[in-house]
């Protein structure tokens, strides 16, 4: 018995080492990934998951003295089986098992005569159960961390019962000579820890009612056989890993998500409407401060009518261009006259196109904000670069998808673009090198339907020229 709690101790202590290497190793980024709009189908979610686990089987249980059993002794065996499960409610799931292991244990009652130990070779234990969890809505967190369940099912089990005698001769207890197959029901509860997004951490105890007295090769008392199983083990979950786990998906998280979304179009509109009337506000001051330069500036003209303050044989009154430098060649308003220079042709190379192509994979945002990420830094210093070695001009547009209000996309297509024209410029480029323009949701390259598709149309487009 030892050796086989050294064995599931070692594999135990394996699977809990799996379980935190898969939590230390998922990206920190996927809490957008729990969001679901609320009271969208179960189209949303990954319903589907498959687990296995490994741990001890005893004809020890909690609902019966050793004392009253067939067997006062009962071994503590190794055992292990896996599931597939469908979650068809965020609380309740139906799903499949399968189990296999061994049962021994010593010390038989009195009234057997001739009989020292059992060992039952199970070589499967199949049943369909209902799993129902009972709380998975976390009220401190936007995602869950556990999941206590509790679960009941009914199914059919194969098995071998050998019993051996104080002399050492063993002798198969079966009424056929073979296995037998006999009814079971197996009632159980545990606790789900999520370890990552789609992966569980999965500890549970089971005890299996049988629907005979013969699963240990010996018949005591009235009451049928009954044995357990603790265990530890690992759900994953099936399907698309840009949609959440319905088990362990939090729906308050998505309905304060949308809230919050709400407010911010609001705060939007509100400042939105605020600065337009700044804007017209400014606009009235700027035609004052016009009507003003312009009186100014008729003041100043009637005293030029014969001056000439540049020397250039325009009169001030008739000058546009005044304090000419002298020997300036100009025309008939007293502006200097074009000078023909060389046309200067600068041609855009493939690594030049290519060093924009790099910037533009490499850029991202994040999550809902114009902020640069650090890893984008690097492409965009090597444009800038190039910007300021070749003089060449940028135009930069910004794009997001269809999710969220026009208001909201247009304003972040347009801080994104901004957000790279000041990094840019930042970095030595002349501002009058450089367009940023937003579009918001329009012109898509992909489609809106799908997570791919989305992450696509999320962009900023450049235009080198």
């Amino acid at each position: 018995m030892k050796s086989n709690l050294k064995r599931a101790g070692m594999l135990l202590t394996g699977i809990l080492v799996s379980g935190r290497l898969l939590a230390q190793t998922v990206d920190t980024t996927h809490a957008s990934t729990d969001y679901v709009k609320p009271f969208s189908g179960d189209g949303a979610f990954r319903t589907w998951s498959i687990g296995a686990h490994v741990g001890i089987l005893s004809p020890n249980t909690l609902f019966r003295s050793n004392l009253k059993q067939d067997f006062t002794s009962p071994d503590g065996n190794l055992g292990y089986g896996a599931y597939i499960k469908d979650q068809v409610l965020p609380s309740f799931g139906i799903q499949a098992n399968f189990l296999m292991g061994k049962l021994s244990g010593e010390g038989a009652q009195a009234d057997a005569s001739g009989i020292s130990s059992f060992k039952t070779k199970i070589h499967y234990a199949v049943d369909l159960s209902g799993n129902l969890t009972l709380a998975n809505i976390n009220w401190h967190y936007n995602r869950t961390f556990m999941q206590p369940y509790i679960t009941l099912g009914v199914g059919s089990m194969n098995y071998t019962p050998v019993i051996t005698t104080p002399g050492g001769t063993t002798n198969f207890r079966t009424d056929n000579g073979g296995s037998i197959n006999e009814l079971y029901v197996p009632a159980g509860f545990g606790i789900k820890f999520n370890v990552a997004p789609g992966v569980n951490l999965d500890l549970g105890y089971q005890v299996n009612f049988v629907y005979s007295d013969n699963l240990d090769g010996f018949k005591y008392g009235s009451n049928d056989d009954k044995f357990s199983y603790g265990h530890i083990g690992l759900e994953f979950a099936l399907g698309s890993r840009s949609k959440p786990q319905l088990a362990t998906h939090n729906p308050v998280s998505s309905m304060r998500t949308e809230y919050l979304w709400e407010n911010r179009n609001t705060k939007n509109q509100l400042e939105a409407e605020i600065n337009a009337q700044n804007a017209q506000i400014a606009a009235e001051k700027a035609a004052n401060d016009k009507l003003r330069a312009d009186l100014d500036a008729t003041n100043a003209n009637l005293a030029k009518f014969t001056m000439d303050s540049d020397g250039d044989g325009v009169a001030d009154f008739y000058d546009k261009c005044p304090n000419t430098p002298a020997g300036t060649k100009v025309d008939g308003a007293g502006c200097p006259l074009p000078v023909n220079k060389p046309d200067v042709k600068v041609y855009i190379t493939k690594e030049d196109r290519q060093v924009v192509s790099t910037a533009v994979k490499n850029l991202e945002f994040e999550f809902n904000k114009a902020t640069i990420r650090p890893h984008s830094f690097a492409s965009l210093d090597r444009l800038a670069a190039l910007l300021i070695e070749k003089k060449f001009n940028l135009k930069l547009a910004g794009y997001t998808d269809n999710v969220g209000s026009q208001a909201f996309n247009l304003g972040l297509s347009k801080d994104r673009a901004a957000a790279v024209k000041d990094y840019l410029v930042s970095k030595g480029v002349a501002e009058g090198q450089i367009q940023a323009e937003g579009y918001g949701k329009e012109h898509p390259i992909a489609t809106n339907r799908t997570a791919k598709g989305r992450q696509i149309n999320r962009r900023v487009e450049f235009t080198l020229f």
